[in-house]
């Protein structure tokens, strides 16, 4: 299966930008959401193929934004990678039991979002 659709969230706009301008070359479409309750509901009509969320959003935790995307009944479940600022084993570990696919540093670069996002598009 190949990744077109994207949800970017972030309480950053900075971040969002960032990562939209990075990802709509090789994504169709990369929607954006400020917080996660805002996401959720986007991503309920949305459906996308990938989700890259903030360890640290600005109105929920993340591992309750991972439980409840994963509880949503889609067919179709999104990959789900968490963006974290530094390597918080325990938030990474809360985060996977939840249902998040993987995690990538933040600040990241063109070449470092561009390859985990193929990395995923091709196990998918």
């Amino acid at each position: 299966m190949e990744m077109t659709r994207c949800m970017i969230v972030d309480g950053s706009s900075v971040v969002r930008k960032v990562a939209k301008r990075i990802l709509t070359a090789p994504l169709e479409h990369v929607y954006e959401a400020e917080t996660g309750v805002a996401a959720l509901a986007a991503i309920r009509g949305e459906g996308p193929d990938l989700v890259i969320v903030d360890s640290q959003l600005p109105d929920m935790d993340v591992v309750e934004f991972v439980t409840k995307l994963r509880a949503t009944s889609q067919i179709k479940q999104p990959v789900i990678l968490v963006m974290m600022t530094e390597l918080d084993l325990v938030v990474m570990m809360k985060a996977k039991r939840a249902g998040a696919n993987d995690y990538l540093l933040k600040p990241f670069d063109r070449e470092q979002l561009i390859q985990r996002v193929q990395e995923f598009g091709e196990a998918a």
